[in-house]
């Protein structure tokens, strides 16, 4: 197995764990996380090696990327698994799995690439790299109908683990925040590239709102202590220090639970912000070479996992030039005060968590099995 970022590790560590409840003496060995490894799986290189995103950020790491990758290939060629499992990181796995699977090992890609998307033209190399893909959405398996490659949904991981009710007074209890106060979450990425570019513009997207609406507190859940020091030198670096934030290491699920409104980076924290049900602007940037590259690949008008899932703009998306604080205030202020628009979106977004709530760790395990021999 390979999964090189975050959400990545979940996926597979909730995988490993179904799996070794059929099958206690399975063995899993390849890159993986800290939740992979509490699971027993055996990471032969860290994980965050290849949690770089972006063109421009890619190519810089490039030369280390390739030469584990091809390390990682012969080891796999010389132990031959019965199985290799591919967890999102398409441009890193589709690579390993094309030549595994000309060499005769079925390889399994879980989390299909978002081909409807961003590159409709990647579905012959999929065809030729996967023998069987995990879809996270619906309407992915369509896509692959009239390939030799099979498609199985199983639903996404976060729809089973967040209540489809959240408790807003109870957290808000928990977290210490005022009852009678509007709260806004604010998530400026995972990664400290994202922080990089979005951490300022947070920050005096915050400060604009807080000039219409001086109630307002804002909380914002910080994956590392790396991206925190980002967020705190942002602070400091706008005199934006003595303003209402309320810093968390993790917890982004109670931050959302307690908010009545969210700015994100758009990602899976967008879907995450969908299943608590709670309004959101979803803002990117991104290095001006990448964006430039990106914007010529996107075949879909929405970037947002809850717009894409709707079909529609549910949440407003606001990308790179057009990501600008007076944008971004504008579109929150809106949400805080029209309830009608909040409510709508909440339905919308209940709807969507039924649809996705799986038991997809259960569904995955069982689309495994068949390609595992018995020891």
């Amino acid at each position: 197995m390979v999964a090189g970022e975050a959400s990545s590790d979940q996926l597979a560590a909730h995988l490993i764990g179904a799996l070794k409840v059929r099958l206690p003496d399975a063995g899993f060995l390849g890159i993986g996380g800290p939740k992979m490894q509490r699971e027993g799986f055996k990471s032969l290189w860290p994980a965050e090696m290849l949690a770089v995103r972006g063109y421009a950020e890619v190519i810089r790491h490039y030369r280390a990327i390739t030469r584990m990758r091809r390390q990682l290939l012969r080891r796999l060629l010389d132990e031959r698994p019965d199985v290799f499992i591919g967890v999102d990181g398409s441009d890193f796995n589709l690579w390993l799995e094309k030549r595994l699977k000309r060499a005769g090992i079925p390889t399994i890609h879980f989390v299909s690439p978002s081909i409807w998307a961003w590159r409709r033209n990647r579905l012959g190399r999929i065809v030729e790299s996967v023998t069987h893909i995990l879809a996270l959405y619906p309407f992915e398996p369509d896509l692959y109908r009239d390939t030799p490659v099979q498609c199985t949904y199983v639903g996404h991981p976060l729809a089973d683990v967040i209540p489809l009710d959240s408790d807003q007074r109870a957290v808000r209890e928990k977290l210490g925040v005022a009852m009678d106060r509007p709260i806004v979450a604010l998530l400026p990425g995972s990664r400290q590239s994202e922080l990089h570019y979005m951490a300022e513009t947070f920050i005096a997207t915050a400060q604009l709102l807080l000039q219409r609406y001086p109630q307002v507190q804002f909380l914002v859940p910080l994956v590392s202590r790396e991206t925190r020091l980002q967020f705190e030198t942002a602070l400091w670096k706008l005199k934006a220090d003595e303003l209402p934030f309320t810093l968390m290491f993790g917890h982004a699920g109670d931050a959302l639970a307690a908010c009545d409104a969210a700015l994100v980076a758009s990602g899976t924290a967008t879907l995450e912000t969908a299943l608590v049900g709670r309004p959101m602007v979803i803002a990117y940037k991104m290095s001006p070479w990448s964006w430039r590259l990106m914007r010529g690949m996107r075949y879909l008008p929405w970037v947002g996992l809850p717009n894409i899932l709707a079909g529609r703009y549910v949440v407003p998306e606001f990308l790179q030039d057009e990501a600008t604080p007076e944008n971004l205030s504008q579109a929150l202020g809106n949400l805080l005060v029209d309830r009608i628009a909040r409510a709508s979106i909440t339905r919308v977004f209940s709807g969507l968590h039924r649809q996705l709530r799986q038991d997809t760790a259960t569904r995955a395990a069982a689309a495994v099995l068949p390609y595992l021999r018995p020891a």
